[in-house]
């Protein structure tokens, strides 16, 4: 051992500087592209956009935490309201920072992935509820609609949960194109399809019935069985299966195969 140590190099206050990042250095973060900075993709993008790594990274330190979080609190009264709530709006507070509220919205998109992770979906699918159970805690509080696809092997069991489509509430119009061809490069045999009303009422509208419809019958064709299509509201969440509109759509399926 004390060889070993004899010939480790001792680094002095010159080394440390020479290590670190320089202005004009590639891995100062003030050279980065701006799309690269992850404050600046939480707000242009949202906190959702964010890998878990990236949250970490974005998220909140220091003991003052605890006092910040009270005063919000008081605020927004709850932390549905706070997680909910415009960068815009937390602007209006006295003293807090861009960087700051950074924070904030990553450590909010850190609980709602927790709360995700806790009911996970493992084995296979018995139930809308099951669905529903890990997808709510992820789109119940955004303020625009998230278009997923929960892809399943002939088991019932998760191969995929994918994204095919967001934006404001009248423009999320997905391809049903794009669903089967997800649902094909899986290898998937089920689908459910899955998205949220910002609104917080899942009441499905007719631009709804006529995409699952649709959804249904492009499935028959390709031999790719569509389970369900769930709404996410806020704590509630409606099932074109559990309503029967599933098998109502399958039957016509069947009749137009045979016209």
């Amino acid at each position: 051992m004390v060889g070993l140590l004899h010939g480790m190099r001792t680094f002095n206050n010159e080394d440390l500087k020479q290590a670190m990042p320089k202005k004009g250095d590639e891995r100062d973060i003030t050279n980065w592209p701006e799309e690269d900075r992850l404050r600046e993709k939480l707000f242009r993008y949202g906190a959702h956009t964010l890998s878990n790594a990236e949250l970490f990274r974005t998220g909140v330190e220091g003991s003052s935490a605890v006092d910040l979080g009270r005063e919000l609190l008081r605020k927004f009264k709850t932390l549905r309201a706070l997680s909910a709530c415009d960068p815009s709006q937390l602007r209006e507070i006295k003293g807090l920072s861009t960087a700051k509220i950074a924070q904030i919205k990553a450590a909010v998109e850190l609980g709602r992935r927790m709360m995700s992770e806790e009911r996970a979906l493992e084995g296979p699918i018995r139930s809308s509820a099951d669905v529903a159970g890990y997808l709510m805690p992820l789109l119940r509080v955004l303020k625009h609609e998230v278009f997923k696809v929960v892809l399943l092997d002939r088991r019932n069991s998760v191969l995929d949960v994918v994204d095919v489509d967001e934006g404001d509430v009248a423009q999320t119009q997905p391809s049903i194109r794009k669903i089967m061809l997800r649902a094909a490069q899986a290898y998937a045999a089920v689908l459910i399809a899955v998205h949220n009303h910002p609104s917080g009422d899942p009441a499905p509208s007719e631009q709804d019935k006529l995409l699952t419809r649709d959804l249904v019958i492009a499935g028959r064709a390709m031999e790719i069985r569509v389970f369900d299509h769930l709404i996410i509201g806020d704590g509630r969440y409606f099932s074109f299966a559990d309503e029967g509109l599933i098998e109502e759509y399958e039957r016509q399926a069947i009749t137009l195969g045979r016209a």
